[in-house]
This record gives structure tokens, C-alpha cells and sequence, in this order.
């Protein structure tokens, strides 16, 4: 018999039909969710393995494993705290809850909400316990610094004016024990609010119901916590009365960090007063519990506050008024004093020298004689300048790039002779590489690593104003000697480049460029530096971390041996392998023991030295140059302290980062090192060829010398009245609008008294309320010498001297600089001031300044320094080298040679001649072409033919060096110092005649 299957009704609910479709619908949802917090899980998890691998690889684990078990165990002790504590005091509220209920139009409201949350009641408390134990422990995880300096404190050995405690209490305890009181209060206000929400929902409290508002349980319970809330709050006074050494205040004329007469004499005893009232307050409240009446906990608060209003601000104010205020000068003389010798202390000002200068204001023949050894110390390369320079003429190919927005400074030791010198790194620069030739195998694996060191001696320049090179060229050439030149790590390195490669493989990383392929060459990494991606589990991590899936496809560049380079800055990687360091704006190269090695100053840094005055970070270390904060940090971040405790090196080629410590003492620094034992070397395993080429940091010495300005001054009557304040002059290279600090610069300066010029860092002052010059301040930069961190102020009282913006504005209006420059400036040429630099020499101050001139204004045109400027006491030079301008400053006869080469293209001398001196005519010949030269660029400009306008200009350029030249030759060379400069001379007109005075 045969069967009969009845046809399936498309409406009945089923797999198939509607039902299924609403079963797979419910699916759905659940199966979304759970794949979202599987991938968020793996993001989490891959961005703290692939943090693991990177510590591995540069030998920090320990500083990773530290950080995450101190983070961990904050966020999970204080979590759990919190939540435990809200969740107890909601199943304690739920347990009190009154076991008969009043029917009353509000318990048969609350009765509909109590039937829905009963059921649920734990789960929703553990919800609410959990979601505040997460905030709780995220909050507490961030404050890992916090706990490691207070588990690890040392002394300093100093004990503060006013309580007697040693400063490790304020700069390591007090932040600890502020957080948690602070955590205290959170505590106890949360289990509060969720005490109270609880009673009323379980009638425990009853707002609604006449005679008793709060059943007996609720009334204790209530009691505990409030009494626990006062109680935590006459500890919060105590610990008030430390924080006014760190607290700001304002007084008549500036703003003060420290105690002050008030507060010692009102505001402490009106706290520790308000500490026994605000305990008895809280006993009230505990007697609470058994007497069960409000009256007595509502007198004692209400005490409370009536004596905080009295004692805490009337009384304070009163005294301040009226014992004050009248008598400020005599009642804060102390205070001020405090806070003077604390300041001075924690900024490391304390030894600063300041000596009287009495400058000369006249110029004589031969008055530099006494500073030979120092004039060919002056930098008249600018490195915030030649930047283009550098790119144009030694940047190679278009995708190798220097740093912005300055080079640096060094010293190198050239023939025996320790030479300046501006020195960068040939980087690579993907932006550079042409459009065509972007993907992601030339972008990640080709161009890789930047090539060789660029410097230039500070000092020289070629006839066409070019930087006299030290050290140059792919390959790399010079007087540098051999190193590694290959630049894997550096400031502007790509994001992440992969490299390396089994024996044997074809090399594919570009070394060193060519025009063909035949003339180019490729490299394959060999440094220990990278994370391994020769497995399978790290490439799918990378390629998640740079959400890059190539990294996970691609087979023919990536090996067994390949290794992934990222985290490349050595700011950042300082910054990650000691986290608790503020690490300076500015890493330097410096070739080292046949390695590029990056040097980079750490600082220590506290804003809770007591008495100490506070700064804004960023107020104190933005320039011209760096007009954003410097170091890294919070742009608003407060400091009191500062040591350049750590000294640290990043290896160019393989990424190692090495930390020496350079302040041993330095209190805070020995207690990370507590914290994360063996990651900082001590310093005497720093080796000489590094030791060579350390310098002084100029962030510090931004802060010191903002420090410094005020606090100059160390008599209390004298500071209060402010007359002697100075401040940091605007830059005046920059405009008149722009009032942007001038920056410190690096020269070599022989300081009154010193035996010989030494490497420093050198910046002025100027009066607060004009622009006289106040001060020239030198901090010895070289960290070979004993004076290393010697700071000298020459302070000027009895002698005017004009400051950077006035001296800027005499060389604008003199008639003979605009003269020397009308030739330069003429067209599309722009004329651009370099580093208006100042030195003490020959008993007063000289200024010079270097002048650039740029052809056009396209990616081709770069500046060439054309002149200098020279002022000293009021008389001025010019001429197209500072030899030139000194002898015209001082009556044609300087006294001293500058050490400059011109450059100037002469052909080789045959052996066994001497050559003849250049006489007279020689000059008038040169000065003649030159004249000859400018009238040709005159006709050629009015003809609009700006080609043979440029060229006629550099043939009268070159006419008025080679005049310069035969000048100093036929007057006794430059060994005698004798050398009389020429006035710039006029276009158009007939040339000047050589000027001797």
C-alpha cells in the first residue's frame, strides 16, 4: 500500500518554514557577538604579545614584566576592593531590610520594582560591584609610577624648612598617600549612595511615610558610613597641611610656590585644629549606631562646618590683611628665602657663578689679540638654516632625508685639533621615493635604511658659501674615519621595514644607489636588532598589529630569517625601555666606535619638591625652534625638579638601547633603579669615544636658564621687589611680531679668567621691562672637562649694552650692511639672518650673525651663507667672512685670526715655488671685475635675462673674495692677525676704495 505524505504547510513554523527562519534569525545575534569579543580579545592579546616580543628584543623584558605585573596588581587589589566593598554594603542593606513593611502608596510602588529585581538581585549587584571594581582598577592601573617610587623610596638626605621631613616624603609618599585618601573617599561615597538606594528600595528608608524616616538598621548602617566618610576627612586635613609646601599662592608682585607667613601661622594650625574636630565628628556618628538620633551627629557636622569656614578661610584671610599685607616684605622675607634656596636646589642652579662685567664699549686696533683661541671657535654655519643646504647638496637621491628643523652640534677631533661641527644622518624618507615606484615590497622591504653621516666644520664655508664638508658622500668619505654607515634606526624611519634573509639569498635592501644596476648596490640586514617573523604565529600577529595582511601573504620576502623593524624613533624607544623618564626633544648622532650611535638625554622630574617654585613645562622649553613643548610630556605638566640623571644611546644599526647613569645622586633616579634593577648601567661603563662626544642638554639648560632670570637673585628683600628680574629675549631673526624665545646655542667660548675657549651652551638676558642686554649665561657643554655643568653668569650693571633685538635692528639700518647686501637680494634672491650669536671677547660683548642668501624658492634652491655681521660696542662690520667683519669693526686690525678657509679655488702650487704676495693692483684688479660683473647683472635684470643676471652676480661675488684674499695676503697673511676688510662695494656705481678704519 502506498503512502501519502500530506503537502507541508509553508506557514507552519518549522526549520524550513518561518519558524527555522526565526531560529536561525536568534542565532544570529548571539553568534555576532561572540565573534566582536573574540576579535576585540585577540586585538587585546596582540597588542600585548607583539609589546612582549619588541621588549625581548631589545633585552628589557624585565622593564615589561615589571610595568604589567605592577599595573595588574593594582588594577586587580583596588578592583577588587571597590567592588567587594559596594557589593557588601548592598548585601548588608539587603539583609538589614525591615522584615514588615508599612502598606503605604509608596511600598506598593516600590513593592512592583522589588518583584522584578529580587530575582536577580545578586546578579545585578555583582554588575554594579563589577562595573565599579573595572573603573576602580583602570583608574588605580594608571598610577603604577605612583606606588613603584613609594614602594622604593630613597632619601635625599634634606629635610624641608617647615615640617622637618625629609623630601622623599613629598616627591615619593605624599602623591601615594593623596590617592589614597582620594580612593578612600570613592570608596565610601560609592557603598553610600548604594546603602541608601538599597534601604529605600527594601523600605529600610522612607521618605514618604510619617513619624520615623530611617528604620533602626538603616539609621546604623547610614551612621558607619558617614562616620567613616568625616573620619577619612580629618585624615585628609592633616595631610593638608604637607601639601602647602608644594601649593601655589600669589603674592602683591608674582606668583610663589611654598608656605608663606599665613599659612604657617594660620592655615596649619587651623587644619590640625579642623583634624581633631572632624575626628570627634565622626565618633558622633559611630556613637550613632547605639544612641540612634541624628541630633548629636548633626551638631557635630554642623560644627564642622562652621569651623571650616572660620578657621580654614576667615581666620587665614584676617591675617593675611591685617598682619600682612601692611609688613608683606618683612613677614615673607623667610618664606621667600625658603623658597629661593629650595628653587635653586631642585633645578641644580645652586653652584651658578655670577661675576660683574664691566664690557668695553670702545673698539682698538688689535683689541681681540687675547682671543685667538677663540674666535675660530665661532659657528657661523646656522644649523636651523642649512637644512636645504644639506639636502641639495648631499642628500643623494630624492628618498634620503635630514632631520628637521635643525642639525646638530658636535665636536670631532680632525689632525689632532678638536673641531665644531654640524653634523645629520642620511635618512631614508618613503615620501621621497617616486609615485610610480610605491608598493608594498619597495616600500617595506627595498628602501629599508637610510646611508652615512653628513658634517660640516662649524666654522668654514666654501668661496660660494657652501659648508666646508668633514665628512660626506655615498659611500661616505671624510675625516671621520670607518664606521657602520647603514641607518636602520633613526628619527624619520619608515613605520616598520622588514629585512634579513638565509645565507646565500639575493640581497634586495637598496645600499648604496646607483643609475643603473650595474652601479647600484643591495644589502641584506645582519644586526640583532628586529622581532623574528619566521613563524607563522608572529607573521599573523604583525599583520594584525599593522592590519597589513601582506605580511601574512607574502612569500618571496619574507623567510625564515626575516625580521620586522618598528618603534624605530630613539626618542620612542628610550621613552618605552624606561617609561620613567622625560626624555629630551633633540637625540643627536655621533659616531662611535665605528658605530652611528644616537645619544639621548632622560630626565627625573618632580613637581612636589617642597618649597620649590613650580614652571610649565612648556613655557620653559619652547623656542623658535621648538615651539611646541620640547620634552615629552603633558603640555600643561608642572615641574620643581629636574637632573639629567640618565644618559642614553639607541645603536643606528640595530636598535640597542643602553642607559647610563650621569646623576648617580640623583635620589629619584636611584629609587627606579630600585624598581627595575639592572636596566641602568652605572657610569663608569660608559666608554670614552661616547664620553667625546656627550654634551650638555639644551632642554635643561632652557629650564635653568628660565629658572635662572628670577632667581639670579638670592637676597629675599631683592627678589620681592623684582627690579633685578630678567627674561629670554625674543628671537630676533624671527620678527618683531614673533616673540618666541631665542634659542640656547652650542659654541666654543672662553668665559672671563678660564685658561682657554671650552665646548658650552650659551644664551642671554634681557631686562624684564626693556631690551638692554642684562646677562650672558654659559653652562660648559663638554662632558670630558672638570667644569662640565658649570654654569657662569656675566652680569652686566654699570654698562649698556644693547640687547639681540636692538643690535638686530642697528645691523637692518646700517647703510653699509644694506650696501653689502643689495647685490645678494636682487630678483627672486632673499636674503635670510642666521643665529645671532653673542660671545664674550676683548673685555665686552661681540655679536655676530651669519647672512644666507637663497636663489627661487623651488625644491632646488638652498641657502649659501654670502656675509657676516659683526657688532661690538656699538660698532659694526660686514664683509664676506667674520675675519672681514672684525677688522672692520676694529679699526682694520682685529688682532686675531678666525681659523676661517674661504675656499676659494686656487690652482695648485708647483713644488719648490713661492708663490709672490698679491700687491695693490691685485685688490684694485678684483675690485675692479667686480665692479664690471654688477653693472653687467644691472643691465642684464633691466633686460629681464635672469640666467645672465645670476651668473654676472656670482662673478662679482667671486671678484670681491678673491680681493678679500689678496687684501690679507699682501697685508702679512692671516698669521699676523693683520687684516684690514673692504667695504661691500656698490653696484652701479664706482667701487669703494679699501677701507682701514
Amino acid at each position: 500500500m502506498s503512502s501519502f505524505s500530506a503537502p507541508r504547510d509553508p506557514f507552519r513554523r518549522g526549520p524550513s518554514g518561518p519558524r527555522g527562519g526565526n531560529v536561525r534569525t536568534r542565532a544570529l545575534v548571539p553568534t555576532i557577538i561572540v565573534l566582536v569579543v573574540l576579535a576585540a580579545v585577540f586585538a587585546v592579546f596582540t597588542s600585548f604579545w607583539t609589546e612582549r616580543l619588541w621588549f625581548g628584543s631589545v633585552d628589557y623584558s624585565q622593564v615589561f614584566t615589571t610595568t604589567l605585573l605592577t599595573r595588574l596588581g593594582m588594577f586587580v587589589t583596588f578592583g577588587v576592593v571597590l567592588g567587594a566593598v559596594v557589593f557588601a554594603n548592598l548585601a548588608l542593606a539587603h539583609r538589614l531590610r525591615p522584615r514588615y513593611r508599612t502598606m503605604s502608596n509608596e511600598q506598593q510602588t516600590l513593592d512592583r520594582y522589588r518583584d522584578v529585581i529580587d530575582p536577580h538581585r545578586k546578579l545585578i549587584a555583582g554588575v554594579v560591584a563589577g562595573l565599579l571594581g573595572l573603573i576602580a582598577g583602570s583608574s588605580a592601573s594608571g598610577r603604577w609610577e605612583t606606588f613603584l617610587q613609594w614602594s622604593n623610596a630613597t632619601s635625599f638626605g634634606t629635610k624641608d624648612a617647615q615640617f622637618g621631613l625629609d623630601v622623599s616624603f613629598y616627591v615619593f609618599g605624599y602623591p601615594w598617600y593623596r590617592f589614597l585618601i582620594g580612593f578612600g573617599f570613592a570608596i565610601i561615597l560609592l557603598s553610600l549612595v548604594a546603602a541608601l538606594v538599597a534601604h529605600y528600595l527594601y523600605g529600610g528608608i522612607r521618605l514618604q511615610t510619617q513619624g520615623q524616616k530611617a528604620s533602626a538598621a538603616a539609621q546604623a548602617h547610614i551612621s558607619v558610613l558617614l562616620g567613616l566618610f568625616v573620619l577619612l576627612k580629618a585624615v585628609a586635613y592633616w595631610f593638608d597641611r604637607y601639601g602647602l609646601v608644594v601649593a601655589a599662592h600669589q603674592m602683591s608682585n608674582s606668583s610663589f610656590t611654598g608656605i608663606t607667613y599665613t599659612d604657617a601661622h594660620a592655615v596649619v594650625p587651623a587644619k590640625t585644629i579642623l583634624t581633631f574636630i572632624a575626628a570627634i565628628c565622626a565618633v558622633l556618628f559611630f556613637a550613632n549606631v547605639v544612641r540612634r538620633t541624628w541630633m548629636l551627629p548633626g551638631l557635630g557636622l554642623g560644627l564642622l562646618v562652621l569651623s571650616a569656614a572660620l578657621l580654614g578661610w576667615a581666620w587665614p584671610a584676617i591675617v593675611q590683611q591685617v598682619q600682612v599685607r601692611p609688613n608683606e616684605p618683612v613677614r615673607e622675607a623667610s618664606y621667600i628665602q625658603r623658597n629661593i634656596d629650595a628653587t635653586r636646589k631642585a633645578f641644580g642652579v645652586s653652584d651658578t657663578k655670577v661675576t660683574r662685567y664691566e664690557a668695553e664699549t670702545t673698539t682698538s686696533e688689535g683689541q681681540l689679540a687675547n682671543d685667538a683661541e677663540t674666535l675660530p671657535g665661532v659657528r657661523l654655519i646656522d644649523p636651523a638654516i642649512v637644512g636645504p643646504t644639506f639636502e641639495q647638496l648631499q642628500q643623494v637621491r630624492g628618498f634620503y632625508s635630514f632631520a628637521e628643523p635643525a642639525l646638530d652640534v658636535d665636536r670631532y677631533t680632525v689632525d689632532g685639533e678638536t673641531r665644531d661641527a654640524v653634523v645629520a644622518v642620511r635618512e631614508v624618507n618613503l615620501d621621497g621615493v617616486p609615485a610610480d615606484q610605491r608598493n608594498w615590497n619597495n616600500d617595506h622591504t627595498v628602501y629599508t635604511h637610510g646611508h652615512g653621516v653628513v658634517a660640516a666644520y662649524g666654522n668654514q664655508r666654501t668661496s660660494e658659501g657652501s659648508p666646508q664638508w668633514m665628512e660626506g658622500g655615498i659611500p661616505s668619505r671624510g675625516d671621520l674615519g670607518k664606521y657602520e654607515p647603514r641607518i636602520y634606526f633613526g628619527e624619520s624611519s619608515p613605520p616598520y621595514s622588514i629585512v634579513g634573509a638565509p645565507k646565500g639569498s639575493e640581497p634586495v635592501e637598496l645600499d648604496i644607489p646607483g643609475g643603473s644596476a650595474d652601479t647600484q648596490s643591495t644589502n641584506t640586514y645582519q644586526g640583532d636588532g628586529g622581532v623574528p617573523l619566521g613563524s607563522f604565529g608572529n607573521r599573523l600577529l604583525y599583520a594584525t598589529k599593522f592590519q597589513d595582511f601582506n605580511i601574512l601573504l607574502n612569500r618571496s620576502r619574507i623567510n625564515s630569517e626575516s625580521k620586522v623593524l618598528y618603534d624605530r624613533n630613539p626618542r620612542q624607544r628610550v621613552q618605552k625601555v624606561a617609561p620613567w623618564l622625560n626624555v629630551d626633544s633633540d637625540p643627536y648622532p655621533a659616531i662611535v666606535g665605528g658605530r652611528v650611535k644616537w645619544i639621548v638625554d632622560g630626565y627625573t622630574m618632580s613637581e612636589n619638591y617642597p618649597l620649590s617654585q613650580r614652571l610649565l613645562l612648556n613655557d620653559a622649553t619652547s623656542t623658535s625652534l621648538t615651539p611646541q613643548p620640547a620634552i615629552v610630556g603633558q603640555p600643561s605638566e608642572r615641574l620643581n625638579y629636574v637632573r639629567n640623571s640618565v644618559k642614553a644611546t639607541v645603536d643606528a644599526y640595530d636598535g640597542s638601547v643602553k642607559l647610563y647613569a650621569w646623576d648617580e645622586k640623583d635620589p629619584i633616579l636611584r629609587t627606579w633603579m630600585k624598581a627595575f634593577p639592572g636596566t641602568v648601567e652605572p657610569k663608569d661603563a660608559m666608554p670614552k669615544a661616547l664620553m667625546d662626544h656627550v654634551r650638555y642638554p639644551v632642554d635643561l639648560m632652557k629650564i635653568q636658564r628660565e629658572v635662572l632670570a628670577q632667581y639670579h637673585v638670592t637676597d629675599a628683600g631683592a627678589f620681592y621687589q623684582g627690579t633685578e628680574r630678567w627674561k629670554v629675549p625674543a628671537d630676533p631673526t624671527k620678527g618683531a611680531q614673533d616673540a618666541t624665545k631665542q634659542p640656547a646655542y652650542y659654541l666654543s667660548v672662553q668665559m672671563p679668567g678660564a685658561d682657554g675657549p671650552e665646548f658650552s651652551l650659551t644664551s642671554t638676558y634681557i631686562y624684564f621691562n626693556r631690551e638692554n642686554l642684562a646677562a650672558f649665561v654659559a653652562v660648559n657643554a663638554d662632558a670630558t672637562s672638570k667644569n662640565y655643568g658649570k654654569i657662569q653668569v656675566l652680569q652686566l650693571d654699570e654698562t649698556q649694552i644693547d640687547g639681540p633685538s636692538q643690535i638686530a635692528n642697528k645691523l637692518d639700518s646700517d647703510t653699509r650692511v644694506a650696501d653689502a647686501m643689495l647685490p645678494l637680494t636682487r630678483g627672486d634672491s632673499q636674503a635670510q639672518k642666521g643665529n645671532l650669536l653673542t660671545l664674550p671677547v676683548g673685555g665686552g660683548l661681540l655679536y655676530v650673525q651669519p647672512v644666507y642668501v637663497q636663489r627661487g624658492s623651488g625644491d632646488a634652491a638652498y641657502p649659501l651663507m654670502r656675509l657676516v655681521l659683526a657688532s661690538f660696542g656699538g660698532g659694526i662690520g660686514v664683509g664676506p667672512t667674520l675675519q672681514d667683519a672684525l677688522d672692520m669693526v676694529f679699526a682694520g686690525n682685529a688682532g686675531a685670526d678666525t681659523g676661517e678657509n674661504p675656499g676659494s679655488e686656487q690652482p695648485p702650487e708647483e713644488p719648490g715655488e713661492t708663490p709672490a704676495p698679491p700687491t695693490s693692483d691685485a685688490v684694485a684688479r678684483e675690485l675692479a671685475a667686480a665692479n664690471e660683473a654688477f653693472e653687467e647683472a644691472e643691465a642684464a635684470l633691466k633686460e629681464g635675462d635672469l640666467s645672465a643676471y645670476a651668473e654676472a652676480v656670482e662673478r662679482a661675488q667671486a671678484a670681491v673674495a678673491r680681493a678679500a684674499e689678496a687684501r690679507r695676503g699682501g697685508q702679512g697673511g692671516a698669521e699676523d692677525g693683520a687684516t684690514p676688510s673692504p667695504e661691500a662695494p656698490a653696484t652701479g656705481t664706482e667701487p669703494h676704495e679699501p677701507d682701514a678704519g
